[in-house]
């Protein structure tokens, strides 16, 4: 498989937001966009890697356009202060990649605003994030939002009763994040549909990336060394790199054969590693009565509410593109 920065179409004209895009899956969808001539938008927590990264992305592609915006999807205040900052500078956002996430914590901890870790930075913060700056992806042509979800939804279920998983289990909190993104995604698409806001909206996951949400998540506390060495036998076999699965995510963002209301992934072994294409999505992600439960539950707690349908004035046009990759089938 060729580098996924050579992958990637021309992205001339097109902005791009990336969330949690100082390291990992973030930073490599980062840099592929960015080599691609998209104005690429890096957020994260931490000033200090934020700018690493941009100066890195610069160091490989001169020319690229990119710079660093503080943004901590656990705080509603932090998503607000950065969406304020995109509207005072009145441009369309062409493309938003909700990908900044924490897995399986240990220990069950509260953010500022009172939510789980894991729901309010992999979920809650990105459904403000995606509502307020809704306004301005109307505004340009052929806006798309990705939003990353992962093979642990499959297991998973939504607890509407206990969304804040008050009887913590680290991975049943992050399996039931990654469903609830995947069902935000399609819900997403179909509330397009119906008010006319032009978005297309997907979802996407890496399979087994080496990454280092492992080494913030599963395999920090105290007696995980059987994880860590079962982890480092298997990641051989069964994972691929973080480039490789950025892979997905490009394409759902940028390929013109994507789709809305699907999820794209590996398709090699268990959906693990592997070229994108479609990825299955299990049946309780389909369940639409869920789905709009979760969005008003949503609603509720973030205070963050989508506008009203309209059909908003966008750009003229845009610079034509193509994608190579190779979707899988």
């Amino acid at each position: 498989m060729t580098r996924a920065d050579e992958d990637v179409p021309y992205q001339g004209g097109r902005t791009a937001i990336v969330t949690g895009a100082t390291g990992g899956l973030g930073y490599e969808t980062a840099l592929a966009l960015a080599a691609a001539h998209a104005r690429v938008v890096v957020t994260g927590r931490n000033a200090a890697k934020g700018w690493a990264a941009v100066n890195a992305i610069r160091a490989l592609h001169p020319h690229a356009d990119v710079r660093f915006e503080a943004l901590n999807l656990a705080s509603l205040a932090s998503v607000k202060a950065f969406s304020d900052k995109m509207h005072a500078r009145d441009k369309p956002v062409h493309l938003l990649v909700n990908n900044a996430g924490v897995m399986a914590l240990p220990a069950r901890k509260l953010t500022g605003d009172g939510f789980e870790m894991q729901i309010a930075t992999n979920y809650l913060g990105h459904f403000a994030l995606t509502a307020q700056l809704l306004p301005l992806m109307k505004r340009a042509t052929r806006p798309r939002v990705v939003s990353l979800s992962s093979v642990a939804h499959r297991g998973a279920r939504i607890h509407l009763g206990d969304l804040q998983s008050s009887n913590y289990d680290a991975w049943r909190a992050y399996g039931q994040t990654k469903l609830a993104m995947l069902m935000f995604a399609l819900e997403l698409q179909r509330r397009s549909d119906a008010n006319g806001w032009g978005l297309m909206s997907n979802a996407a996951h890496p399979g087994w990336a080496r990454t280092g949400l492992f080494a913030n998540g599963p395999n920090t506390g105290p007696c995980l060394t059987w994880q860590r060495v079962v982890t480092a036998l298997a990641a051989p076999f069964f994972s691929h790199s973080a480039e490789a699965g950025a892979l997905p995510t490009l394409y759902a963002a940028t390929s013109p054969d994507a789709k809305g209301g699907v999820m794209y992934g590996p398709i090699g072994f268990g959906e693990m590693k592997g070229p994108p294409g479609l990825a299955r999505i299990a049946p309780q992600a389909q369940d639409t009565s869920v789905a709009e439960s979760l969005w008003d539950e949503s609603v509720a707690m973030t205070g963050v509410p989508f506008p009203a349908a309209t059909h908003a004035a966008r750009e003229v046009s845009e610079p034509a593109f193509s994608f190579e990759i190779v979707a899988g089938t």
